[in-house]
């Protein structure tokens, strides 16, 4: 079997490196350049990174902040969280979190010394910048403690970016699964977290192989295989001419023509029925063993649809659900770390003005007692992955619809007017709660139901007595 070789050209690239990496094999260590590498170029590069961060923020928190007026102070926190793009730098540090292994993001302000913490009470005044940094930014920094015996064993002490040192306050790390001790992470420059590639990196290089065999496939599928009669032991210049003539004629032919061969002849397509059973259970190995390495549902890679959908809570859509909130609870120090820089942010003295104008309530409350209620009650979920159908959320909210009625009609014979008022403003707020069934909420006087006295009602004049049977006294 001959081969062609190709020297001396620009034909190479990094991907075709990475498959000609003999040195790659079975729990190989990938370098920061090979991370890179598979993320800008492999096909499942990005699929692996950014695909399940961007399942992970499909759907926005909820947010509830209750010792307040709720709907004005959600509304000015997520406009603020919208304007810092709060969402695309979270999932811009957990591409490096998944790719390297570790990332970083870091905030300041201009002619701040980065070194110095920043006053919280002094964010709405500053324009703050936010740095995503990858492993190659920070190297140095992060290699973290490997002395049992020490205080910050293994913990991030602080962030520097070629020799500049960050405050701590204004960084935030996150690893991807957690430090190993004495177990140098070669994507991460330190003894940190693990690339989602490191245990797949040979898995990721025989994809290739069947990209490759796809494209060796696609090009041999068209080939036609013409079986003719040979022209004889002699093949003189004139039955060449013909034979040659006769080939012409079938790479013309299409749809519509005729063409004539004799009896002894054939045409024929290459026969892959073979091949393309192979190479389609090699390639869902590859896929099932990539995801395996990575830790990660198969149905994430091999591109397969859910037969059912995610609210019928089927094993595959459960698998997927469960590691969508692993990740949310890995990316919790992100958004806790976002969280307190939006409320100083958003709930400023300029916007409790606002709220002190429109809320007579709020007159005589000092700014730094209605943050710290708003802040204090302040709560982010996230929703469940399994969407559940609209028939099944109903079923739900008309079953807590009557426990709220059951135990109205137990409580309200037997209080007093206080504690009634107070029983039926809870109903309310859990009925406002409510939006599938009662769209417009129920507005409950609580102080007016507590000092309400009914009427009394009012006695009926008695009759006369009637008089005694008899004669009647002159």
């Amino acid at each position: 079997m001959s081969t062609l070789s190709i020297t001396g050209t620009g034909l190479g690239s990094q991907l075709t490196d990475l498959m000609n990496a003999d040195t790659i094999e079975p729990g190989s260590d990938p370098s920061y350049q090979i991370c890179k590498t598979i993320y800008l170029y492999h096909p499942l590069g990005g699929k692996m990174v950014d695909g399940p961060v961007k399942l992970a923020q499909s759907q926005p928190r909820t947010i509830s902040i209750p010792n307040g007026p709720e709907e004005k102070v959600r509304e000015a926190f997520l406009s603020e969280w919208g304007r810092l793009k709060c969402d695309e730098h979270i999932a811009a540090v957990m591409t490096n979190v998944r790719t390297y292994g570790i990332g970083t993001i870091i905030f300041g302000a201009p002619k701040v010394p980065t070194d110095s913490p920043i006053e919280l009470t002094e964010l709405p005044e500053l324009d703050l910048y936010f740095n995503v940094l990858d492993p190659l930014n920070t190297a140095g920094s992060l290699v973290l403690n490997q002395d049992p015996n020490s205080p910050d064993y293994q913990k991030v002490q602080g962030v520097a970016v070629a020799g500049q040192p960050y405050h701590r306050s204004r960084a935030c790390v996150v690893m991807n699964e957690n430090p190993v001790y004495i177990a140098f992470t070669s994507s991460s420059f330190g003894f940190v977290g693990r690339s989602v590639f490191q245990r797949a990196l040979f898995p990721l290089k025989s994809f290739i192989q069947s990209m490759l065999t796809d494209d060796l496939v696609a090009l041999k599928a068209g080939a036609v295989v013409a079986k003719m009669k040979p022209a004889g032991s002699i093949v003189s210049n004139l039955m060449q001419k013909a034979t040659d003539i006769k080939r012409g004629l079938l790479q013309q032919a299409q749809t519509g023509n005729v063409i004539s061969i004799s009896e002894t002849e054939s045409i024929e397509t290459l026969d892959m029925t073979n091949v393309n059973m192979a190479m389609s259970e090699s390639r869902k190995n590859i896929l099932e063993n990539i995801a395996s390495a990575a830790d990660m549902p198969a149905k994430l890679l091999n591109g397969e649809t859910f037969a059912e959908g995610f609210g019928e809570g089927t094993e595959d859509a459960k698998a997927v659900a469960r590691y969508i909130e692993n990740l949310r609870g890995t990316m919790s120090d992100l958004y806790r770390f976002f969280d307190v820089i939006v409320q100083y942010r958003a709930w400023n003295p300029a916007f409790y003005a606002a709220i002190q104008a429109e809320f007579p309530e709020y007159a005589d409350v000092d700014f730094n007692t209605a943050f710290y209620q708003w802040k204090n009650s302040f709560t982010a979920a996230w929703p469940s992955f399994l969407i559940e159908p609209e028939s099944e959320k109903v079923k739900v909210e008309d079953i807590k619809f009557k426990a709220i009625v059951s135990l109205l009609e137990i409580l309200l014979p037997q209080s007093d007017p206080d504690n009634k008022a107070r029983i039926v403003q809870w109903a309310a707020d859990n009925m406002n709660e409510n939006k599938l069934m009662f769209t417009s909420p129920l507005e409950i006087d609580a102080q007016a139901m507590a000092d309400y006295e009914p009427p009394q009602p009012m006695m009926e004049p008695s009759a006369p007595e009637p008089e005694p049977k008899g004669e009647r006294p002159l």
